[in-house]
């Protein structure tokens, strides 16, 4: 009887928590409807004019790549490789190749499509979000190295260490789901898909599944991108607020600190941090990719945080020894 008590106790708080909360941003936008305006604009004008042209192609053609059968091609050239270095099967190599090069949320999409589609066990999908969704390529060189920091000398150790330290963490992340084998290379055997002829009705479930995602990426950066206009203001009243900013969005995050740290000794490790992290939007992202494929969220969320902590370490260590 206490331990239902207690639960219902929790419950209720939890409740209130999040109605207040509800009720401080509903009185907040009401006071407040320029800035929410042009919060939800920054964030449109982001999602439109890069997240949309960035991901929108490459959520299509995975799509189709899984549901055309396209994905065998790629598990026979590059699933021995791929799975022999992470211990995948030649289908989860396909979730590691695009969760290094899309960025977020892609590798997550991918992985939870290949559970979905029963081409990966729910194990080995829990294992493959915890090292293979993060921030692209294209994202570190032409906006954190070239727009923000502007010092091509940072170019090779921000990738060795964003790419390099995740590869790194698996070897270790892996010991927490190999529990009957050393790795997962007899999945794609159970659950190889047939090559199926393309038609009409496949590219046009792939295009609505594509806009469906696509846009719901884009819901969730305009309400960060409010809160963040919301918090920017509040923050002279209440400072916790200020240093809560940079964690809500990625790219806006990566702009503040740079703007607030001027000593680059202090702004890169902390930039490094975030992008390895990718902040809470990405995050919400990644938990709406994998709601409906039962992929646990609480480990992925510990495994970034390790992931960020250690990634920080390294730029740090950079900084004292190079800079």
């Amino acid at each position: 009887m206490k331990c239902s008590s207690s639960k219902n106790l929790l419950k209720k708080i939890g409740f209130l928590n999040a109605g207040s909360l509800t009720v401080f941003l509903f009185l907040a936008m009401l006071v407040s409807p320029d800035i929410v305006f042009t919060g939800a604009a920054d964030g449109l004008l982001l999602w439109f004019n890069t997240i949309f042209p960035t991901l929108f192609p490459f959520m299509f053609i995975t799509a189709i790549l899984l549901k055309s059968g396209g994905l065998n091609i790629i598990a026979n050239v590059l699933g021995k490789p791929l799975g022999k270095i992470f211990s995948v099967s030649a289908a989860g190599a396909f979730s590691v190749i695009a969760g290094f090069l899309c960025g977020y949320p892609m590798g997550a999409k991918v992985t939870a499509d290949l559970v979905c589609t029963k081409k990966i066990e729910r194990s080995e999908a829990a294992y493959l979000l915890s090292f293979c969704n993060n921030t692209s390529p294209v994202f570190i060189v032409n906006f954190i190295i070239h727009k923000i920091l502007r010092d091509r000398t940072l170019l090779v150790p921000t990738l060795i260490i964003l790419i390099a330290v995740p590869i790194f963490l698996s070897f270790f992340f892996r010991r927490f789901y190999f529990k009957h084998s050393e790795s997962y290379g007899e999945s794609l055997r159970q659950t190889e898909c047939k090559n199926n002829p393309f038609s009409f009705r496949t590219f046009d479930e792939c295009m609505m599944d594509s806009f469906e995602n696509i846009v719901k990426v884009g819901g969730y950066i305009i309400i960060f991108s409010v809160f963040i206009r919301l918090l920017t203001k509040f923050s002279t009243d209440i400072p916790a607020f200020f240093y809560l900013l940079p964690v809500l969005e990625l790219t806006n995050g990566i702009i503040i600190l740079f703007e607030r740290f001027e000593n680059i000794a202090v702004s890169y490790p902390l930039i490094i941090a975030l992008t390895s992290f990718g902040g809470l939007c990405a995050l919400a992202q990644t938990k709406s990719m994998i709601h409906s494929s039962g992929i646990p969220f609480i480990p992925y969320l510990i495994q970034k945080i390790i992931t960020a902590v250690i990634s920080t370490a390294a730029a740090y260590g950079y900084v004292l020894l190079f800079l």
